[in-house]
């Protein structure tokens, strides 16, 4: 895993958001609700929605959809749902808010020891 710097510090005093960016060439949704930060996957794992297009309630997000709720903290689906979602950890330095999101071909460089 490493860091990448998502937002400056000013995003700090941004309101409460769920939108779409490219960090590392990989595409996130990050929520900020209640202060935090969090960052997921991009799509609903039930249909392909992009989850920047659904909204956040009471620390679960909301697919666009169907209305398939992810837990923000663990990645799980509402009871019956039986799927999960992606989580990043995110934290927030003095420059800025950082994810951190797994190496590419992270695996490769492991099943070779490079």
């Amino acid at each position: 895993m490493k860091d990448v710097k998502i937002y400056g510090p000013d995003i700090l005093q941004a309101n409460d958001f769920v939108e779409s960016l490219k960090a590392a060439g990989r595409h996130i949704c990050v929520i900020k609700t209640d202060g935090q930060f969090y960052a997921t996957q991009p799509k609903c794992p039930h249909a392909g929605a992009r989850l920047s297009e659904g909204w956040c309630e009471n620390k679960k997000l909301v697919c666009p959809y169907h209305r398939y709720q992810y837990d923000l903290e663990t990645g799980r689906g509402a009871v019956g749902q039986g799927d999960y979602i992606t989580i990043y950890p995110v934290e927030i330095k003095p420059d800025g808010v950082y994810v951190k999101l797994p190496e590419a071909f992270g695996f490769i460089k492991k099943l070779f020891k490079i």
